[in-house]
């Protein structure tokens, strides 16, 4: 018998209504997804596009209008899974006049976790979210970016299976990426699967084993990075000296001087690569370099959410 997913979606919808008197707003459309044990699953969208809706069925703080969710083959909504979850919303709020070493202590005794062992574990997690010198300080007094490492901290405080994160490096400076970077990666080492959501693109194409795009409440894609952008050369990055004026294919970027022969960088297609060099070559001039510019998932992410804009109505003469 095969493993059960870690995550498993089927015909997930769910709709809202803002009152009374409007029509139901349809957030998710018949969304399925597979997320298997041990993987970090990233799942991206532009904003509205239904990943905290997503989440919050997930860990029940929404009911879904159709479909079913499984957690470790377990119907999401019983107690059995919701044991193995760990989770951190979007936007953390926590009592500002506990400490955090105070507020671990009290999700832990709400977790379960065995008093022998509680004091141990938050002051591991402090020290591993880097807050162990101020753990003692209320937490009214922490930035944003502490905050939400207090609360990285909460969502593995009862040692998950599965970690689900909703904007995890939202208000984190570069430091503070680095280390969820890192904590990210740890949980998959130690076995457990991580499915995260997040608007840093760089983020998701440098930790994710497999990703979904998410748009408009339907999902447009799924699979590794490779899988979803290919391999396809999208434009080369000419840097020709000389040859100022001439007028190649493609668009020029800039130009700046260098050594009295001015240099310039275009942009051009691979179809016209061949033309260019060859009319920089003729008019006397060099071509430095040459460096093709393949696809990235921010390039997909635009390219999608574009296609699925609504087009603009004719204008009437």
């Amino acid at each position: 018998m095969s493993e059960p997913l870690a995550i498993a979606i089927r015909g997930l919808s769910k709709s809202y209504r803002s009152d009374f008197w409007k029509r139901p707003h349809l957030a998710l459309q018949g969304l399925d997804l597979d997320v298997a044990k041990g993987e970090i699953f990233g799942f991206i969208g532009p904003n509205g596009a239904g990943k905290t809706t997503t989440i919050k069925i997930l860990v029940g703080l929404h009911a879904a209008s159709a479909g079913t969710v499984a957690l470790f083959g377990q119907p999401h909504d019983e107690a059995a899974s919701r044991a193995r979850l760990g989770f951190l919303p979007e936007r953390p709020y926590f009592y500002q006049h506990l400490t955090a070493r105070e507020l671990l202590a009290f999700y832990g005794d709400l977790l379960g976790v065995d008093s022998r062992v509680l004091k141990s574990r938050v002051g591991q997690l402090l020290e591993r979210v880097d807050l162990s010198r101020v753990a003692d300080d209320p937490l009214g007094s922490y930035s944003k970016g502490m905050l939400q490492r207090v609360g990285l901290a909460q969502a593995l405080l009862g040692d998950p299976d599965l970690v689900i994160l909703d904007e995890p490096m939202s208000g984190l400076d570069p430091l503070g990426r680095a280390l969820v970077r890192d904590i990210i990666l740890e949980e998959r080492d130690a076995g457990r699967t991580v499915f995260f959501s997040s608007h840093i693109l760089h983020d998701v194409e440098t930790l994710c084993s497999r990703v979904a795009l998410l748009i408009g409440g339907q999902r447009k894609g799924v699979g590794t990075v490779a899988e979803l952008i290919g391999d396809q050369v999208r434009f080369v990055e000419l840097v020709v000296r000389g040859a100022a004026d001439l007028d190649l294919p493609g668009e020029r970027v800039r130009q700046e001087p260098s050594d009295g022969r001015p240099r310039s960088h275009w942009r051009v297609s691979p179809d016209q690569l061949d033309a260019a060099i060859g009319a920089v070559l003729a008019a006397g001039g060099q071509v430095l370099e040459a460096t093709p510019v393949r696809s990235t998932l921010e390039d997909l992410f635009r390219d999608a959410v574009a296609q699925a804009r609504p087009a603009a109505a004719p204008v009437s003469p």
